[in-house]
């Protein structure tokens, strides 16, 4: 999936939603993706782990967060307890580099 604008370099990057298992203690993979983005991977994790819960809300005890890994740069890791709260507007750049399911989720949450 490929979003580029003229405002800045695009750049690939993964991002993926976990979900703690706490009588393992390992983080495992519910969800996935990579684009190629101008927008910040800060963004990406937001917006997919927003989607996320919007499509599966998160059951007693759950505990999920993103993890967004660019090719050249700074790993970005958010919880649930560290979105945005109330209005939050997703920009197009970063609808654009999540799935199809993921975007229709942002739309209607």
């Amino acid at each position: 999936m490929t979003c580029e604008d003229t405002t800045g370099t695009p750049a690939r990057l993964s991002w993926e939603i976990q979900l703690y298992e706490p009588h393992s203690r390992v983080w495992i993979c519910k969800g996935y993706g990579r684009a190629t983005t101008t927008a910040p991977p800060l963004d990406i994790a937001r917006a997919a782990l927003t989607a996320h819960l919007t499509v599966h809300p998160a059951r007693v005890g759950e505990t999920f967060r993103a993890h967004a890994r660019p090719d050249d740069g700074t790993p970005v890791t958010v919880t649930a307890d560290q979105l945005p709260a109330g209005d939050w507007t997703v920009g197009d750049d970063v609808r654009q580099a999540l799935p199809l399911y993921l975007r229709d989720a942002l739309a209607v949450g």
